[in-house]
């Protein structure tokens, strides 16, 4: 039993010397001395440096929005003519915000309840997007993938309630609004 022991400290002596060896403060950089409550921001930038050393990098789609590479735009087979096609391409990928308004004079549960109705729809046509009540009338439909939106915005028109639909500052009135100018 007691050899056992004395092959166990054995064992462990280089990796207890090892560990004395690289805790050595006079080995740690000056900033890596202090209580951690006075590092400055500069310090924390230098470990979170060291932190991410060996890290590797995120995959594209992984990354922050704002971090993803631009998609490859071909505008070979675009039409020149139709700036709105260029538009849905170019957005796509993107997050992208569209504001839609319910006509006549809504209560806000009433419109709340005419704009999940359409949410519903598209989510059925498998066109994902977010809702959120903006005034008593309006709503904005958040899309992860911008190009979904004009098929969104094809739909919305449609729609007998719809009074227009704004995407990238450009105006699309209702189909049905159309009938009472």
């Amino acid at each position: 039993m007691l050899a056992r022991w004395i092959l166990v400290l054995l064992a462990l002596m280089p990796v207890l010397v090892l560990t004395k060896k690289f805790t050595k403060d006079e080995d740690k950089p000056d900033w890596a001395k202090k209580d951690i409550r006075d590092y400055s921001e500069a310090d924390l930038e230098r470990l979170l440096d060291q932190w991410e050393e060996d890290e590797e990098p995120l995959e594209p789609d992984e990354l922050p929005e704002h971090l993803r590479p631009q998609p490859k735009l071909d505008l070979s087979n675009l039409d020149s003519k139709n700036p709105e096609e260029l538009l849905k391409v170019s957005k796509k990928g993107r997050t992208l915000m569209t504001f839609v308004s319910v006509t006549g004079n809504p209560t806000r549960e009433e419109a709340d309840e005419i704009t999940k109705l359409w949410q519903t729809s598209l989510w059925n046509n498998h066109i994902q997007a977010e809702r959120y009540m903006v005034d008593d009338n309006r709503a904005i439909f958040l899309f992860k993938d911008g190009e979904q939106a004009w098929e969104a915005k094809d739909f919305l028109v449609e729609q007998e309630r719809c009074k227009g639909v704004t995407i990238e500052n450009k105006e699309y009135p209702g189909v049905h609004t159309r009938d009472e100018l």
